[in-house]
């Protein structure tokens, strides 16, 4: 069962443009997925309003999510520790060949959104994001889910609530037409706050070795089409935490100028992108995939490029959804760190040829974002 949020006003959409000029930048790689591809290959002061939250002016300094607890460079940092020890990694999914396919397998958690789910009472949706984490993870490479694993942990098993929760894992496993396999119910007394559980998902699919969307093939001038998100995904909810309990507002009050309240639009759940993508692929022209997760368009989408190659993403090409802007209004965040830790509205990123971008832009989902240029990382024009 899919929790319900009528019209969603969180849905981002895109902007025709006009023209562009690209240049070159060059910020960090990031990624905190550890995924294997196959070898050897890879308060005192004046009063502000911001968005309807009354804040201190003395509090100037933006927040960021390093001070949230989120250090997404100390994340960076052990990733590539590992690949020292076990090389190859890399990817948003891994690669185990079989045949004359690869089995691309993916792994990961929903992060601190539980706590709103906790809050709210929402917890069908929360086993959505679930799946959509490891899914929407292994479609970058062309992978058709084939089955899903979930691992619930409690202190004491609230059957109530797990069966809302597993009912959205079934959910999503429909909407990624894959089967739910299987998992594992773990009730350790003490371990978690009363009421309060966690989450893990392993998804595993199928590609054939000749169809593996690698990126290998990317060159400049391709173009970069983004497909819509519905808010905030499952990424950055430490920081949205601390930007909640800095504005004063509840989950209950409504989002600034919209007609949903906040824990509506928080807890949308992750679109699920893969009979999208797959039927994309099987039209051609599709060269590289990437999933706008923690590390936002800064550090996901130069994971997909061959070295020498950068991004230029147009900044004014789709509608930032109405949540974003009230988490930088009501948090000061500054726009790099937006950018670096948010989807902002755009969920997945594909690069296609040119030819292709004029089939993909009939499809009223998905705009053109940027391209691709001869340079470093990401820039935003």
């Amino acid at each position: 069962m899919t929790t319900s949020f009528g019209a969603n006003p969180e849905l981002s959409r895109c902007l025709r443009l006009s023209s562009h000029i690209p240049s070159a930048s060059q910020p960090n790689f990031h990624s905190s997925r550890r995924s294997f591809l196959p070898l050897p290959s890879n308060d005192a002061g004046a009063k502000t309003t911001a968005m309807g939250v009354s804040m201190s002016s003395a509090n100037s300094k933006g927040l960021t999510y390093k001070e949230a607890g989120v250090d997404i460079d100390a994340g960076s940092e052990l990733v590539w520790r590992i690949a020292k020890m076990a090389p190859g990694i890399g990817g948003f999914g891994g690669l185990f060949p079989l045949g004359d396919s690869y089995l691309v397998a993916g792994t990961d958690g929903v992060g601190t959104k539980l706590k709103l789910a906790f809050e709210t009472g929402i917890h069908e949706s929360i086993g959505i994001d679930l799946v959509a984490m490891s899914v929407n993870d292994i479609v970058t490479s062309g992978a058709k889910p084939l089955f899903f694993l979930d691992y619930f942990a409690t202190s004491r098993l609230d059957v109530d609530h797990a069966e809302k929760v597993i009912r959205g894992i079934v959910d999503g496993c429909q909407q990624s037409d894959c089967t739910l396999l299987g998992g594992e119910t773990a009730e350790m007394p003490s371990f978690y706050e009363d009421g309060e559980y966690d989450l893990s998902g392993f998804a595993v699919g199928i590609v054939r070795k000749d169809s593996v969307i690698d990126g290998k093939n990317i060159v400049a001038g391709d173009v970069l089409i983004g497909l819509p998100s519905s808010g905030v995904h499952s990424n950055g909810f430490s920081l949205v935490r601390r930007v909640l309990a800095q504005s004063g507002l509840s989950l209950k009050d409504q989002l600034p100028g919209q007609t949903v309240t906040l824990g509506e639009a928080l807890m949308a759940p992750t679109v699920i992108y893969v009979k999208q993508v797959l039927d994309i692929i099987s039209k051609g022209g599709v060269k590289g995939i990437a999933h706008i997760t923690g590390g936002g368009f800064t550090d996901n989408i130069p994971r997909v490029f061959p070295k020498g190659l950068g991004a230029v993403i147009y900044k004014d090409s789709w509608v930032i959804p109405p949540v974003f802007k009230w988490i930088k209004e009501a948090g000061r965040i500054e726009d790099s760190e937006m950018r670096r830790t948010f989807n902002m509205g755009i969920g997945m990123v594909l690069v296609v040829s040119p030819e292709a971008a004029l089939r993909l832009l009939g499809d009223s989902a998905a705009c053109r974002i940027g391209e691709v240029v001869t340079g470093d990382g990401v820039i935003y024009q």
